[in-house]
């Protein structure tokens, strides 16, 4: 099997992947199919209203931070995926059945969405961290940016599905596939051989444990600034859902086939993106650096176009550079973090990535709503302009970067160590001498 699928060797690997995949696309979905459904028939193209959602929906993953991470850590990563997954396809169900029925109001779909944020909060960690159970040694990266193909593979495919079905039949029985796609999750879960798991000793269980996750990640710089730079454009940038439905909306007048098809272009971008990732041995800095200053060129663009296809194709440019970012910041942590505390640190990560969105989606959204959805496309460049600034700093106080002039031509250099522990001792190093 190639380099960049290598992970996909190994029987538990296999089987989660497969598993997943099906559930990612009834995931995205559903997204798509409650997106549509909030802007044009709960209320009138409202794109504050879509933000909300986003905040309910994201919220829990900040607010729950105490326990969530406590929970990975602790408790048995498989049984609590199979009680979240569970959670979520009963939840879509629910919501289905409501809408299908008519009876479905926009604070119904709030409720929905507060639930299952709080679900996926407890989600989100375990499933970061059980990947380290499922695949050990140098494939753990390449793990880590499969799982983000796999969830862009399903991005491309769901939102088509999502908008065509939603035109032909209706949100609701959308929400219904969605419910059905997690038995193919936990069957997989139920299928993985278990003797074969890398079951990590457990951090003992003692009082102030994510105190000592924050105290872990603010002794490392270099998970710091990734965490900042997440927090940046996961907040002001990753807000899609309004983008696109916004500008497909009201700036290009589109259905919602074309709102769904538009959403899946982006996602070819994105599995571009994770696959270019999994290539790589490991994950390196200058990616997430330029990925950075990437998206935010790429929202800039997108903000500009004047047409539909346009509009598209600048998608794709964002996909690669949102998920270059996402993947290498992802792998960087997780392979850098000392296991015993990788539960709490994820949490910490989640939390930042996803807990920014009931800050930044609500204003997103009045901006879309009171200046236009190409200045709220604005406010995601600046978030990608500024990570990568904050990743300039980073690199000038901490890896020595530097302007070099050859043959007439610049080259920006830096000390890029090789592997987690040169970074540790790199940083500590860097601390002690400022």
């Amino acid at each position: 099997m190639s380099a960049m699928f290598r992970s996909l060797n190994g029987y538990n690997y296999r089987v989660w992947s497969a598993g997943a995949i099906v559930s990612n696309v009834g995931t995205w979905m559903q997204r798509t199919a409650q997106d549509w459904l909030v802007l044009t028939e709960l209320t009138h193209n409202n794109g504050v209203a879509v933000g909300i959602v986003m905040a309910l929906q994201f919220g829990p993953q900040l607010l729950l931070l105490p326990i969530t991470g406590y929970a990975a850590d602790h408790l048995d990563r498989r049984k609590l995926l199979m009680a979240t997954q569970a959670a979520m396809g009963i939840l879509g169900l629910a919501l289905g059945i409501m809408t299908v029925t008519g009876v479905v109001q926009l604070w119904h779909v709030y409720v929905f969405a507060l639930l299952l944020g709080i679900v996926a909060a407890f989600d989100a960690p375990a499933r970061q961290t059980f990947v380290s159970e499922l695949v050990t040694g140098p494939n753990l990266s390449n793990a880590v940016a499969l799982n983000s193909a796999s969830f862009n593979v399903a991005r491309m495919i769901g939102p088509a599905v999502a908008g065509v079905l939603t035109a032909v039949v209706g949100a609701g029985w959308v929400f219904m596939l969605n419910a059905a796609s997690f038995a193919a999750v936990l069957i997989s879960l139920r299928m993985l051989r278990i003797h074969e798991l890398n079951r990590e000793p457990r951090a003992p269980k003692k009082r102030g444990g994510l105190v000592e996750g924050f105290r872990y990640v603010s002794t490392r710089p270099d998970i710091m600034v990734i965490l900042v730079m997440v927090f940046l454009i996961g907040t002001f940038g990753l807000n899609f859902p309004i983008f696109i439905s916004t500008m497909s909306v009201s700036v290009f007048h589109q259905g919602a086939g074309e709102f769904g098809v538009i959403s899946s272009i982006m996602a070819i971008g994105s599995v571009a993106g994770a696959l270019l990732s999994a290539r790589r041995a490991k994950p390196r800095a200058a990616l997430l650096f330029a990925g950075a200053a990437l998206f935010g060129f790429g929202c800039a663009l997108a903000a500009i176009m004047p047409n539909y296809w346009l509009f598209a194709i600048a998608l794709i440019l964002v996909g690669i550079a949102a998920q270059t970012l996402m993947t290498t910041a992802n792998g960087t942590v997780q392979m850098a973090t000392d296991p015993a505390v990788r539960g709490r640190v994820m949490a910490i990560y989640m939390a930042i990535f996803m807990g920014g969105t009931p800050i930044g989606a609500p204003i997103v959204g009045w901006v879309a709503d009171a200046f236009g959805p190409r200045w709220a496309l604005g406010v995601g460049a600046a978030s990608g302009i500024a990570a990568g600034l904050v990743g300039v700093f980073y690199l000038v106080k901490y890896r020595n970067l530097r302007i070099e002039f050859s043959s007439w031509r610049v080259r920006l250099t830096f000390d890029d160590p090789t592997d987690a522990k040169e970074a540790i001792a790199a940083d500590e190093a860097a601390i002690v001498k400022a």
